[in-house]
């Protein structure tokens, strides 16, 4: 069988020959990590100046005296307190609000298949070419460019290669543990249920299980569908050394997806469900950081998602799908402690067909000034990665 279909198909990294895994320590080192399920960008980087969002959030809004201030505009939720907030006074964290493709259809599926592959914009959904993701096509641009490298060692932290490293590239990947189930399952759901059988508070204890339970199954499905197998934020926490120490010594280009952001019901604010994932991925981040050692240095982590949810909270408590977002970018050699990108204030008027964030800050355009910055790319071979785009800089790194 050929080795790059051997690749495709899912071989894990310990499958592999060792020499293809020795990256140079002097080689950047780049980490993707795809939030799958939209989060609320809002809800982690807190328009503090807008009154509009108080307003529009009159149950999930974190309140300005609970936000970590950034600047006179924006603050960070306390939920990651702990993690991300120590990169930004480090300057080794900036954030890009109103990012995002100007792809609109809000579907979970066109959007990622969307970004993944990073082709033209104009390309109608059937004429994309989904043997062909940008990052694979970073590795192959970066290994023509070190000829006597011509295997560039590119990893996906996932049960399968997916979209954004599918290509010519032979690309292996790493399957995490399944982790961050439900704290209660069914079975310890009726054990508790039994305990207080024949009690006063019989009903009130069953009554709970049984709306939980339907409120699960009503969300489970499209929270499922929508990650696309992903890890969850727990799990990535909990893998996040053993992904460091690959991009450390082994991988140059890596990429992993966490599940669970579809927040349509019960979101909360400062505390609460996307509170309690936010931190999970803070401190997966921050473990990361940890574990890279002196190459954090030389490594740049791009959080993003496929787009951001509705401005205003809906009759659940949650958000909707969305448009624009806000992509965080962290790292030893990142210019942060700043928030960059184009930038509007957030108000009514200026939102998106009324009711979402615009996006000002196109992500292949973001991308492509990062790329020039962290590779030395020219036109030339940004155009092979993004075609039809025009590389932004934002100054990031």
């Amino acid at each position: 069988m050929d080795r790059r279909l051997l690749l495709q198909l899912g071989l894990s990294a310990a499958a592999l020959p060792t020499k293809l895994w020795a990256a140079s320590p002097e080689t950047p080192r780049l980490l993707v990590v795809f939030l799958r399920g939209a989060y609320d960008a809002a809800n982690l980087l807190v328009p503090t100046s807008s009154s509009f969002y108080y307003e529009a959030r009159p149950n999930i809004a974190i309140a300005k005296t609970a936000a970590l201030p950034l600047d006179a505009d924006w603050g960070l939720a306390p939920a990651v307190a702990d993690s991300i907030h120590p990169l930004w006074l480090k300057g080794q964290a900036t954030f890009v609000p109103f990012a995002g493709t100007n792809d609109a259809s809000r579907s979970h599926f066109e959007t990622q298949d969307h970004i993944e592959l990073g082709q033209a914009d104009d390309l109608a959904s059937g004429s994309r070419d989904f043997r062909s993701g940008f990052m694979n096509r970073l590795a192959g641009v970066l290994g023509a460019a070190v000829p006597e490298r011509s295997r560039l060692e590119a990893m996906a932290f996932t049960d399968q290669v997916p979209l954004i490293l599918r290509g010519q590239q032979p690309v292996a990947n790493q399957a995490l543990r399944d982790l961050g189930k439900p704290a209660i399952n069914a079975a310890q759901a009726q054990t508790i249920a039994g305990m207080y059988a024949n009690t006063r508070l019989a009903s009130t204890v069953s009554g709970g299980f049984e709306v939980r339970e339907e409120v699960s199954r009503e969300m489970a499905g499209e929270m499922e569908a929508a990650s696309r197998g992903a890890i969850a934020a727990k799990g990535f926490a909990l893998e996040a050394r053993r992904i460091a120490r690959l991009m450390r010594e082994r991988v140059t280009l890596g990429f992993i997806d966490v599940g669970g952001w579809d927040t349509h019901v019960g979101e909360g604010g400062a505390t609460g469900q996307l509170a309690t994932k936010l931190g999970e991925l803070g401190k997966g981040l921050a473990l990361f950081a940890d574990e890279m050692g002196p190459q954090w240095n030389n490594t740049v982590v791009v959080v993003v998602s496929e787009f951001g949810r509705t401005f205003r909270e809906n009759g659940n408590r949650g958000t909707d799908h969305g448009h624009g977002s806000a992509y965080w970018v962290l790292g030893g050699g990142v210019k942060g402690g700043r928030i960059a990108g184009e930038q509007v204030a957030v108000k009514a008027s200026t939102l998106f067909q009324n009711r979402d964030y615009p996006v000002l800050n196109e992500y292949r355009a973001l991308f492509s000034g990062l790329f020039k910055r962290m590779y030395d790319l020219n036109d030339a071979q940004l155009a092979t990665v993004f075609p039809g785009a025009s590389a932004r800089d934002l100054g990031l790194v």
